[in-house]
C-alpha cells in the first residue's frame, strides 16, 4: 500500500511560540506593529497640522542662516499682549523693538496681504500675536529686491504681511512674536531680523522657525490674504 500523506505540524522555536508553515504568528506580530506605527504617525501628522509647523527649524538654525546671509537677528523678551492702544495709528512707549513685535496693540489687526503703503504698527503687532510674520522694507531698497520680496510673499501668503516701512532706509526687516507653547502665552520671545539684501535660505529659515507660533495660534488656513 502507498504510504499515507503526512500533515505538516508546527515546528517549535527556541524561547517562543510555534511557527506554522504559513508564518501566521510572525505575520500577526508584524501587522500589529505596522498598525501601531500608522496610528502613531497619524497622531504626529495631526499635531503638526494643528500647530502649523513641524519643520524642526530652531531659533539657532534661523540665526545661523541669517548671519550666513550677512543679516542680524535680535531676540527680546516679549511684552504682554493687551488691547490698550485705542486707535489704529496709536503707539506704545513699552514697545521694545523697532518696528514693534510684541506688546500693546490695537484691537483690530491689519488685513493679511501685500501693501504699497506703510501699515499701522499697532495693528501689525496684533497680526504677530496671531502667529503671523511681517516683511517690511525701507524706501531705498531697490525695486528689483522689492520684486524678489513680492515673489517670496506669494509663496508664503498665509499669515504674512509685506509692506514698506514707515521710515526711510535700505534695510529689509522681518518680525515675529513666538511663545514656547500654545498654552503659555505669557512666556514669549519677539524676533527682529535685518537684512540689506534678499536671501531665500535666510528668509525660509526665519519663516520656518517662527511663523504660526504666536501667543494666539490661529490656524494657518484661516490667515488668508484679504482677511484679518
Amino acid at each position: 500500500m502507498p504510504p499515507k500523506p503526512r500533515t505538516a505540524k508546527p515546528r517549535p522555536r527556541k524561547g517562543g511560540a510555534p511557527v506554522t508553515p504559513s508564518g501566521g504568528t510572525d505575520r500577526k506580530l508584524v501587522y500589529g506593529i505596522a498598525a501601531a506605527g500608522i496610528v502613531a504617525l497619524a497622531a504626529v501628522l495631526g499635531w503638526l497640522a494643528l500647530s502649523g509647523g513641524g519643520s524642526g527649524t530652531s531659533a539657532a538654525d534661523a540665526r545661523a542662516a541669517l548671519e550666513a546671509a550677512d543679516c542680524t537677528l535680535r531676540a527680546v523678551e516679549a511684552q504682554p499682549g493687551v488691547h490698550s492702544i485705542t486707535s489704529p495709528a496709536g503707539t506704545s512707549k513699552a514697545w521694545n523693538t523697532n518696528p514693534p513685535t510684541s506688546g500693546a496693540h490695537y484691537e483690530i489687526p491689519a488685513v493679511w496681504g501685500s501693501y504699497k503703503e506703510p501699515l499701522n504698527p499697532a495693528q501689525v503687532v496684533h497680526n504677530l500675536e496671531h502667529g503671523g510674520i511681517f516683511i517690511q522694507y525701507g524706501s531705498r531698497v531697490p525695486e528689483a529686491t522689492v520684486a524678489q520680496l513680492e515673489s517670496f510673499y506669494n509663496e508664503h501668503r498665509n499669515g504674512t504681511l509685506l509692506a514698506p516701512l514707515p521710515q526711510p532706509g535700505d534695510e529689509i526687516v522681518l518680525g515675529a512674536w513666538t511663545t514656547v507653547a500654545a498654552d503659555k502665552p505669557e512666556d514669549g520671545t519677539a524676533y527682529v531680523a535685518r537684512c540689506r539684501a534678499f536671501d531665500r535660505a535666510a528668509f525660509d529659515a526665519f519663516f520656518s522657525a517662527f511663523q504660526f507660533k504666536g501667543p494666539e495660534r490661529f490656524p494657518a488656513s484661516t490667515m488668508l490674504p484679504g482677511r484679518t
